[in-house]
């Protein structure tokens, strides 16, 4: 696939949190290509680091900073170590999450609670870290990851739907808060993606049959659809776009 070149990216630092695999890696990757110095924090420290390692081999210039999202306090160490390597982080990639499914009437406030740290809580963190240094570098760009998983009703997925449904509140109410400041705010609802755990042992006849006949696009979406989505959403060339929520699934909700 032909990938655009964005100018307005070059140099501008990048922090994709849950960047070691799946469409993080695919997001961290891309904007390397742009010439953009990636911050790459994952709670996979070898993960992160081979990613890390890959743009650099291409050329291009990161660190890796491994922290758990689900403890803020690491979360925001690795964000500033990151910043004090780069400089102020211009773009950030709110992707980490985590979609196992679950049995609603085996639910314990625990759980919800754990759910809500992976897959909701540290979006908020991560941009009130990074936005003191939007604000002084003149603006800036936070891409938080929905999911079109609540828009379906998926089932076996109470807790993360519901946090994913919020992420879009989350941004309409942040987009707005930080507009004044040269900051724009959006999110992207992927739909089935095909990322090495989806695809693990590999793709299943009928899963393919039954995702392409949901889809108005007849191709499987992969991480790198996703990630040139962002790249867009991150460049000048997107600047009038802010507090909007992008499905980006091949149109299956077209029904």
């Amino acid at each position: 696939m032909i990938e655009s070149t964005y100018s307005s990216l070059r140099d501008r630092p990048v922090v994709v949190t849950g960047a070691a695999s799946g469409i993080g890696k695919a997001m961290a990757l891309a904007f390397g290509r742009q010439g953009a110095p990636v911050g790459v924090i994952d709670f996979n420290a070898a993960g992160g680091a081979q990613v890390a390692d890959e743009i650099i081999a291409a050329g291009g210039r990161a660190i890796a900073s491994p922290a758990d999202v689900t403890d803020i306090a690491a979360l925001q160490l690795a964000i500033a170590s990151v910043q004090e390597a780069l400089g102020p982080i211009r773009v950030l990639i709110n992707n980490a999450g985590n979609d196992k499914r679950h049995d609603f009437a085996d639910m314990t406030p625990a759980y919800w609670d754990e759910r809500m740290a992976v897959n909701l809580r540290h979006l908020a963190f991560a941009a009130q870290a990074v936005t003191p240094g939007m604000k002084g570098a003149g603006g800036g760009v936070i891409i938080n990851l929905g999911s079109t998983s609540w828009m379906q009703g998926a089932a076996g997925l109470i807790a993360y739907g519901t946090a994913k449904a919020a992420i879009g509140g989350f941004t309409q109410c942040l987009a707005r808060d930080l507009g004044p400041d040269g900051i724009r705010v959006m999110c992207i609802a992927p739909g089935r993606t095909m990322t090495e755990r989806a695809t693990a042992g590999g793709l299943d006849p009928a899963y393919v049959e039954q995702t392409l006949a949901r889809q108005a696009v007849k191709q499987l979406v992969q991480p790198d659809d996703i990630a040139r989505l962002a790249l867009w959403l991150a460049s000048d060339d997107a600047r009038i776009m802010s507090g909007q929520t992008i499905i980006a699934d091949g149109g299956h909700m077209l029904r």
